[in-house]
């Protein structure tokens, strides 16, 4: 018998490689990579709208009505239909992972790659364009995407994650490794 994480991981693959399939087909890529942002953008900004599409006791109609609502005609009809379909097949609480697996596959598709950077405050323009120079030359991308996120307890320096690469520029990061090496000398 499968986990729940596995079950889960296969129905995300599956619908995002299906969308991504009639986007190739259809020549429209490029719209539907710009109707995912979207509802990315949209769910990511809306705990109410994520949990409506969780809750089983709405029905069908409600969650259709919904998003036509929401999105309207601002998307194309491909990722609409896509929409409606999720619906109808119960899938839609998973529209979220679905999205961003379909986002890992467009990168995937374009040689881009997505970098988590965690820094102490907002980067200037010329430091994300030295990370990207760095990012590019470690990995052989086309071009890089960037999700930073903020920390405070870094001191300063910034912490960059490539898939399961883990590049520790912080000065917390700076300090950990001089303690281990002081209480490994004692």
């Amino acid at each position: 018998m499968k986990d729940g994480g596995m079950v889960r991981g296969e129905i995300l693959e599956r619908y995002a490689q299906a969308l991504m399939s009639l986007a190739q087909q259809g020549n429209i890529v490029d719209q539907v990579g710009s109707d995912i942002n979207t509802i990315i953008e949209t769910l990511k900004n809306s705990e109410d709208l994520k949990e409506f599409f969780a809750n089983p006791i709405y029905k069908s109609e409600q969650k259709k009505a919904v998003l036509s609502q929401v999105f309207g005609d601002g998307l194309h009809s491909y990722t609409r239909n896509f929409l409606m379909l999720l619906v109808d097949r119960r899938r839609v609480m998973f529209l979220l992972g679905i999205c961003s697996e379909f986002q890992a596959l467009l990168r995937k598709l374009n040689q881009v790659v997505l970098a988590e950077v965690t820094t102490v405050r907002e980067l200037t323009d010329d430091q994300i364009q030295a990370l990207k120079d760095k990012v590019i030359a470690l990995t052989g991308a086309h071009q890089v995407e960037f999700d930073i996120k903020l920390d405070p307890e870094l001191i300063g320096g910034v912490v960059i994650k490539i898939g399961s690469q883990v590049i520790d520029a912080s000065i917390r990061g700076q300090l950990r490794r001089i303690s281990l090496r002081l209480g490994g000398a004692a």
